[in-house]
């Protein structure tokens, strides 16, 4: 598997049945079958096209009863699973996912590409509580990793854009991030063609990564 994929097998907890939602080529449901961190995983992807590579790659569990293939949009088709992982899409959709069924896994697991804030928010609005929400660095670039269980939790405006974690334990790459951010912001507000008031507004959001830094 790759550093990313690695990442985010090492933050899936163990259970008894493991959901890998647009699931790809199936690699992390593999993992946690050969691994032992789950007895049975079922694997989704939303057209047959897609879902054929995970079931090239689970065809012996797939015939031992150990994993089970379905194509679906999201959650919809899929069935109850202990823990859930959704990785690798943007952060709209993983909330369009979230929000279309009446039923979810009591833990989630989700890597999205972008969007972080909103997801965040409609997990705290959709009864879960974060417990690990981090940045890492993998094969060039920043991601996050965002881990969540059923229960009541309220996230404050830093701790939304931020994740918690990275505020309470500000990691290496969460820093890195944040310097990487902030000089973004810094160079384009010395643009020549940049206005008063936006480069004002352009250096505040820079300071507010600053902090982090």
């Amino acid at each position: 598997m790759t550093e990313r994929l690695n990442e985010i097998f090492n933050a899936i907890p163990e259970c008894n049945v493991f959901a890998d939602v647009a699931c790809d080529h199936g690699y992390i449901a593999r993992e946690m079958l050969f691994s032992g961190k789950c007895k049975k995983v079922f694997v989704s992807d939303i057209s047959e096209k897609s879902l054929e590579k995970a079931r090239v790659l689970l065809k012996d569990y797939i015939e031992s009863g150990r994993a089970e293939s379905f194509v679906s949009d999201g959650f919809i088709n899929l069935h109850k699973a202990d823990v859930a992982l959704v990785a690798g899409v943007g952060g709209a959709l993983i909330v369009n996912m979230l929000k279309s069924v009446k039923s979810l896994p009591d833990r989630l697991v989700l890597q999205p590409m972008r969007n972080c804030y909103e997801v965040r928010k409609a997990l705290v609005s959709l009864g879960y509580k974060i417990i690990r929400d981090f940045t890492f660095f993998a094969e060039g670039e920043f991601y996050d990793i965002i881990c969540a269980e059923t229960g009541k939790d309220f996230l404050d405006e830093e701790e939304l854009l931020f994740g918690r974690t990275n505020i309470k334990e500000t990691p290496q790459a969460f820093k890195d991030k944040m310097r990487v951010e902030r000089d973004k912001l810094i160079s384009y507000a010395q643009r020549e063609n940049i206005g008063g008031k936006a480069k004002k507004s352009v250096l505040k959001k820079a300071e507010r990564y600053n902090k982090y830094v």
